[in-house]
């Protein structure tokens, strides 16, 4: 079992003032595979502490300081890109052959592209008589999730560097592992001791005390809606940033007379990535009325050629969702989507054939499903696939925009109609005939899903304060 029982903090891994023993448990075998200390108030007293002191000097490093930092990391992560596969395929169930190309790499991909966008970066602007800066904004707290841990940590970790601020990230309880790799990535990197600083823990205890924390100028979360919610509650009495990555509910809106056998296979695989846990996986599928029973067939198809096994074996099968939580709430979500109606495809309840252990969902399609039903509006989080019809072409529209997220939508057919329909998506990513997003571009929700952006220049000026001087000399 791997340990990770202390906290980083100002440049030195130190014991936590009172915090517990935490288990993450191995989803595949339902083990412990890794131990971590959950923080406590204390702990994030501390770090805070050396993140304001570290912002001092840090925030007055020049550009070209900046670049080599990174650089540097990116050095050091792409030695460490096999532990960091092992230890997700471990804690959340990502199998090596994904964790290996996908999981781990797209961590040193958000690197990569922020020190491209730094390099093109303005940092000065004149406007009318006054001269506009973009500046280091402070201390920022990074709360993020399990699904994609890497992705998540370093679309935040990478901009924050190179904008000039100092952190206390809080990764996942559930998949902390990559997380204290990553710090030692930095550490090794030379990345100024109190700039970064990594604390263990759970939302209540350490997630809270980050988010109301007067020493904190910037909260930056990913996570579910509800969660979210508590952050900006937690964060409102010290009026700091909340910048946030909340929930989807993606629809594939299908259209009419697509070729179904070339625009189907790309985007329904977004259901079955990484076992369904993206939160822009285009599980809700909304196929013209008159071709519903081939789509239905080739989807079933997929789902039913889809294996399930072990994360740490090779080959191109997915794994288990993260936990039991997670596992029993998809069980009741399918359950619900059988006892309202819904027509059950392929898959169901219950593990697949052979397996009696372990958080293992049977990758599944209902068809007949209508938007009022539970499947069809809160977010599944599992290799679960839904098939709507619509009559018109408007109605599809209504039916994808009907929901209270607007994180991402697909658009599957003719890419020139796509692209028009595109415009009436209340969706802040729209992909079509594919369902992944481009790292150096924009990502970010409408409504529910959240506020503020990531990635590229974007997340650089996220990350930082805009001020305007008045009356300096040309």
């Amino acid at each position: 079992m791997q340990s990770y029982l202390k906290h980083y903090i100002d440049g030195a891994w130190v014991g936590s003032e009172g915090g517990t023993t935490y288990q993450v448990i191995d989803p595949a075998t339902e083990q412990p595979c890794t131990e971590i200390t959950l923080g406590t108030s204390a702990d994030v007293d501390k770090a805070v502490a050396a993140a304001r002191r570290a912002f001092e000097t840090w925030s007055q490093t020049s550009v070209d300081e900046r670049k080599a930092v990174l650089m540097r990391i990116i050095d050091e992560y792409k030695k460490r890109i096999p532990d960091l596969a092992r230890s997700m395929a471990q804690e959340m169930g990502a199998p090596m052959a994904l964790a290996s190309a996908a999981q781990a790499p797209t961590g040193l991909a958000h690197f990569a592209a922020t020190l491209k966008a730094l390099d093109a970066f303005q940092f000065e602007e004149t406007v009318g008589k006054a001269k506009v800066v973009h500046e280091p904004l402070g201390v920022v707290a990074m709360i993020t999730p399990w699904n994609w841990p890497l992705n998540q940590i370093c679309a935040k970790v990478a901009p924050a560097l190179a904008a000039g601020d100092t952190m206390i990230l809080k990764p996942s309880e559930e998949a902390p592992g990559c997380a204290a790799i990553l710090a030692e990535v930095l550490d090794s990197a030379g990345v100024p001791a109190g700039v970064f600083n990594l604390v263990n823990g759970d939302g209540p205890g350490v997630g809270a005390a980050l988010s109301a924390h007067k020493g904190v100028d910037m909260v930056s979360f990913t996570g579910s809606t509800r969660a979210g919610i508590a952050v900006a509650q937690a964060a409102a009495a010290t009026v700091k940033r909340v910048h946030q990555e909340l929930g989807g509910k993606a629809a594939n809106l299908v259209l009419e007379g697509a070729d179904l056998a070339s625009v189907l296979p790309p985007t329904v695989a977004g259901v079955l990535a990484n076992s369904g846990q993206s939160c822009i996986a285009p599980t809700r599928l909304l196929v013209h009325k008159s071709q519903v029973d081939q789509a239905t067939a080739i989807v079933k198809s997929m789902m039913e050629q889809t294996k399930v096994g072990n994360p740490l074996d090779e080959g191109g099968h997915i794994g288990p969702v993260v936990n039991k939580a997670q596992y029993e709430k998809i069980q009741s979500l399918i359950q619900s989507a059988i006892d309202e109606g819904a027509t059950l495809v392929t898959g169901g309840p219950g593990r697949p054939d052979g397996r009696n252990s372990g958080f293992f969902i049977q990758p599944t399609l209902f068809a007949d499903v209508t938007p009022d039903m539970r499947i069809a509006r809160e977010e599944t989080f599992g290799p679960v696939a839904t098939i709507t019809t619509y009559d018109a072409l408007d109605e599809g529209i209504r039916i994808a925009n009907d929901t209270e997220y607007g994180l991402s939508a697909t658009v599957s057919g003719d890419p020139a109609k796509a692209a028009e329909v595109a415009g009436k998506l209340r969706a802040g990513l729209v992909t079509i005939n594919s369902w992944s997003p481009d790292i150096a571009a924009p990502f970010g929700g409408y409504k529910q899903s959240g506020n503020g952006r990531e990635n590229g220049k974007y997340g650089l000026t996220d990350f930082m304060e805009v001020k305007t001087v008045v009356g300096a000399p040309a």
